[in-house]
């Protein structure tokens, strides 16, 4: 069974930043891809960065220049910089990890965290 854990939210106003860390535990071999994704009130949850084992990022339109994905395939941690934060960046934060491969060879296609709350204020 494979766990993620975020930590790194808060409270901070416009143009402050913030970095998010995500923590993956659970005899894992190897993951494809890491990255975060977001859910503010009232919307459906959208994606806005994930990295692969390469360290290749994908960014949404409305973060890129603004937040840096990263990750540390050794430790099965993946970061999120955020820079600039506009009220907009307001959500529920999830790490997700895909294609994660167990030691024991077992096999999972997607898993979450149980998300950390960013709140930008104005």
């Amino acid at each position: 069974q494979v766990h993620l854990a975020e930590s790194g939210g808060g409270l901070v106003q416009v143009g402050g930043s913030l970095r998010l860390s995500c923590a993956a535990s659970g005899n894992i071999l190897r993951i494809n891809t890491m990255g975060w994704y977001r859910q503010a009130p009232g919307k459906q949850r959208e994606m806005v960065a994930q990295i692969d084992e390469r360290g290749s990022p994908t960014y949404a339109v409305s973060v890129k220049g603004r937040f840096t994905v990263s990750r540390d395939n050794a430790e099965n941690m993946v970061y999120l910089q955020m820079n600039n934060l506009e009220p907009e960046d307001t959500a529920v934060y999830y790490c997700n990890a895909r294609d994660v491969y167990s030691r024991s060879g077992v096999y999972g296609s997607d898993y979450y965290g149980p998300g950390t709350q960013v709140i930008v204020s104005s």
